[in-house]
């Protein structure tokens, strides 16, 4: 897959929350995390985050968006379940995108909407924990741009073959590998 991608989270307010996010963004092959105006202590991330994703992860920390500085050609992608935004499904991911979600009881302040080049909505009922609507939005992106074969129609139909899987040896979508042993 081309590109990269960062997560972040603003005003985030529960460790929990926040180490949950930083260990699927380096589960999912984020590039680095940044958090705007945290109001958690990050040494207490480690209960949720057994990724230990700080060692391994690059994170920024910014006092305001004023101070958040992007790579050139990266796309604010502000995360927020609200009219305007664009339904995850339908949503085109940029190459190269850093995506920030709101705190926990609140929205992404006015001054982080006007940044963000695109808005996006995950279509649920409600708002979903902050930590699972990162992994949602990062699996969305894997599946868009990820180069995995179509899934077959029928459940029972074989896959497509991909002549060459960007995960590693070839696979056919739909069909377990054979046991080794």
């Amino acid at each position: 897959m081309r590109g990269y991608f960062a997560i972040g989270a603003e005003r985030i307010s529960k460790p929990m929350n926040m180490g949950s996010l930083m260990r699927s963004a380096h589960a999912f092959g984020a590039s680095f995390f940044f958090a705007v105006a945290p109001d958690t202590a990050i040494r207490e991330t480690r209960h949720s985050d057994t990724a230990d994703s700080g060692k391994h992860l690059p994170l920024y920390l910014y006092e305001s968006i004023d101070e958040l500085t992007l790579p050139r050609g990266c796309a604010l992608v502000g995360v927020e379940l609200t009219d305007d935004a664009v339904v995850l499904p339908s949503f085109h991911h940029p190459s190269a995108a850093a995506y920030v979600f709101g705190p926990e009881r609140g929205s992404l302040s006015e001054e982080t909407r006007s940044r963000c080049a695109h808005m996006v909505k995950i279509p649920t009922k409600f708002c979903v924990n902050v930590g699972i609507a990162g992994a949602i939005v990062m699996y969305d992106r894997l599946l868009s741009r990820g180069g995995f074969a179509r899934r077959p129609l029928n459940p029972r139909a074989e896959g497509e073959t991909l002549a060459q899987h960007v995960r590693g040896a070839q696979r056919v979508r739909g069909v377990r590998p054979p046991e080794v042993g």
